[in-house]
């Protein structure tokens, strides 16, 4: 079995609102919300994303703050995120997320490798995206500017997917945007 099919690539973002998602300027965003998810879920390569229970997206979650909002979702393979991120209609969202979103100073977007099958937490996610804003990008929370491969990952010594120190261990609650 190659690498690449046993392991997929987690993504971690956070978006920090200028505005409540109520208020009128967040129209066109929430508006979005939904077309952008269900592009994502049909796009070649995709696993999983997070999904606040009884509700279909994670645009209520706040585990990084109550003006902050997560993305979180794995993908099969860099590629496949990469072309949902920057060859789709998502591209469009992202270019107007200046008039939605602060701009972050640290680190708001990680990326890690996963075992397939492994649904990871939403502490996971914060505590690899804790990793890239201590210690820059590594085999274990990098970026796409700064990547690694799973085998790189693999040959850390830490195995792709392993849980930062003092983390939890692999195979945590789900969660979904």
């Amino acid at each position: 079995m190659s690498t690449r099919t046993r392991y997929h690539l987690a993504q971690f973002n956070l978006a920090t609102l200028r505005f409540p998602l109520a208020d009128p300027r967040m129209a066109d965003f929430v508006a979005l919300v939904e077309p952008v998810n269900a592009l994502a879920d049909a796009t070649p390569g995709f696993v999983w994303r997070l999904v606040e229970e009884g509700e279909a997206d994670a645009t209520g979650m706040r585990p990084a703050g109550d003006d902050v909002i997560v993305n979180f979702s794995v993908w099969e393979s860099a590629e496949a995120l990469w072309d949902f991120v920057y060859r789709s209609a998502h591209l469009e969202t992202m270019r107007r997320r200046r008039e939605w979103f602060r701009r972050h100073v640290d680190a708001h977007l990680v990326l890690w490798w996963v075992p397939a099958g492994h649904v990871p937490s939403v502490g996971e996610a914060l505590e690899r995206l804790a990793l890239l804003r201590a210690d820059g990008p590594s085999p274990r929370a990098f970026t796409f500017s700064s990547s690694f491969t799973a085998e790189e990952a693999a040959g850390a010594g830490h195995g792709a997917g392993a849980a930062p120190a003092g983390g939890e261990p692999a195979g945590a609650e789900p969660a979904a945007l």
